[in-house]
C-alpha cells in the first residue's frame, strides 16, 4: 500500500505552502507519539481527565423487546460528552512536544470545538475555532462552551455556512500561521497524515470495546454499528475489529429527509469518487466535479465527503455502508431516551436507528454493540424546534 493511501484512496492534494507542516507532523507522530514519555502522558490525561476506559453496557429493555443482545460503547460518558475529547487531548499533547501554542480547530456539531477548547485549556495552549454560520446559529449553547473554555470561535459566513466551510477557513489560517499553530484536524478526513492521526488516538475506543467484551462475555459481538459523516467514531471502534472476520462493522450514514432529490449526507452510499480537503476519497459531487451540498438532522454528519479509509472500507467489502433518513434517527433517539434513560447525541441515534429499523434481519441471540457516540444535550433546541413543526 502506497504511503498515505488506503488502496486507491487518501493522498495529500494541498498547496505546497501546506507540505512543510504536514511533513512536520508526520515527522512528529513517528518520533513523539511512538515514544514511552508521550504514551504514558496520554494514558494518564486519559484515564484522570478524560475519564476512560468509558464502560460498555448493555439495554436491557431494548434487548427483551428486539430478541437479541444490544450494547452500547458509552463515549457519551467521557469529559465534555462525545468521542471527540480522545482526539483533541491527543493532539493537543502532541502541540506541546512539538512546541507550539496555539491549536486550531473546525467544527460542526460544536463537539469537536468544545473538546478542543477543553484540551487546549487543559494543557495551557491558546484555541482558535472555525464554525459555520449556520452552525454557530443551530449549536449556540456549545458555541457559548467554547468561550467559556477560553477559545475564539470564528464564524464562517461562505458557501453553506457548514462544516465543509468552515474546514476551508481553518486550512487558510492554518498556512498563514503555522509556525506556532497546529491544526487539530477533527476527523478521519483530509491530507495524510491526519487520517491515520485520528484514526490512531480515536482507536482506544474499539481496543476498550474489545476488551471488555471478552473480560464480561468471553467473546466478541457480531455486528458494530457506528454513525459515519467525517468518520472518526466510527474508524475509532471499527479499526480494532478489523482483523476479526466474523465481526461485521456497519457505517450508517445520514440520508437527509429521505425525498428522491433532497440534500443529504449519505456519501459512501450516494457519493463518487474525488478529491476533497486534501485526500481522494467518496464524496458529493456534481458531474462536473462541483461539491454539492450536504445536509442532515444531525449537525456532525453534515459533510459532504468522508474519511478514506471509509473509502476502502467499502470497496474491499471489509465494511457495509447504509442509511438512515432523519424521521428515522428521531425516532431513535426518542427511543433511546424512553426505553433506557439514555439522551443519545442525533449522531448516535442514526446507528441506534440501523439497528432498530434492521431488526427483522438480525438473527435471534446476536450480539450487537452500537458506539453511543455522543450525548444529545447539545441537539435539545433543534429537537423542540422539530416538534414545533
Amino acid at each position: 500500500m502506497k504511503k498515505g493511501y488506503f488502496g486507491d484512496f487518501g493522498g495529500q492534494f494541498v498547496p505546497e505552502l501546506l507540505v512543510p507542516p504536514l511533513t512536520e507532523l508526520e515527522k512528529a507522530m513517528q518520533e513523539i507519539m511512538d515514544g514511552p514519555e508521550f504514551n504514558t502522558e496520554l494514558e494518564q490525561v486519559f484515564s484522570d481527565f478524560v475519564g476512560r476506559p468509558t464502560p460498555i453496557c448493555k439495554c436491557f429493555n431494548l434487548s427483551k423487546e428486539l430478541g437479541f443482545e444490544l450494547w452500547l460503547k458509552r463515549e457519551d460518558l467521557a469529559h465534555t460528552g462525545a468521542h471527540k475529547i480522545n482526539n483533541t487531548i491527543g493532539q493537543a499533547l502532541l502541540t506541546k512536544h512539538m512546541g507550539k501554542k496555539c491549536l486550531l480547530a473546525e467544527t460542526g456539531a460544536g463537539q469537536h470545538g468544545v473538546a478542543t477548547a477543553t484540551a487546549a485549556a487543559v494543557l495551557g495552549l491558546e484555541c482558535i475555532v472555525f464554525m459555520g454560520a449556520l452552525d454557530v446559529e443551530r449549536q449556540s449553547h456549545n458555541v457559548r462552551r467554547m468561550e467559556l473554555l477560553g477559545a475564539k470561535v470564528e464564524p464562517v459566513q461562505s458557501g453553506t455556512k457548514t462544516l465543509k466551510d468552515a474546514i476551508n477557513a481553518a486550512l487558510r489560517h492554518w498556512i498563514a500561521h503555522q509556525q506556532d499553530t497546529h491544526y487539530c484536524l477533527g476527523s478521519v478526513v483530509g491530507p495524510h497524515p491526519f487520517p491515520l492521526l485520528v484514526r490512531k488516538l480515536q482507536s482506544v475506543i474499539g481496543q476498550e470495546a474489545r476488551k471488555q467484551f471478552m473480560d464480561r462475555l468471553s467473546r466478541l459481538p457480531d455486528i458494530v454499528v457506528a454513525c459515519v459523516g467525517g468518520g472518526s467514531n466510527a474508524m475509532g471502534i471499527f479499526h480494532p475489529f478489523a482483523e476479526d472476520k466474523d465481526v461485521d462493522l456497519v457505517g450508517v450514514e445520514a440520508g437527509g429527509e429521505g425525498s428522491p432529490d433532497c440534500f443529504h449526507s449519505a456519501t459512501l452510499s450516494k457519493g463518487t469518487s474525488g478529491v476533497l480537503h486534501g485526500t481522494r476519497t467518496y464524496l458529493l459531487q456534481t458531474e462536473d466535479g462541483q461539491i454539492m451540498p450536504s445536509h442532515s438532522v444531525a449537525p456532525g454528519l453534515d459533510y459532504p465527503g468522508v474519511g478514506p479509509e471509509h473509502s476502502f472500507l467499502k470497496d474491499s467489502g471489509r465494511a457495509r455502508y447504509d442509511v438512515i433518513y432523519d424521521h428515522q434517527a428521531l425516532q431513535g433517539f426518542y427511543t433511546l431516551c424512553r426505553k433506557e434513560g439514555i439522551i443519545p447525541a442525533l449522531e448516535s441515534s442514526h446507528a441506534l436507528a440501523w439497528v432498530l429499523e434492521n431488526r427483522e434481519s438480525i438473527a435471534k441471540g446476536s450480539v450487537v454493540l452500537v458506539n453511543l457516540s455522543g450525548r444529545g444535550d447539545k441537539d435539545l433546541d433543534i429537537v423542540r424546534e422539530i416538534e414545533a413543526g
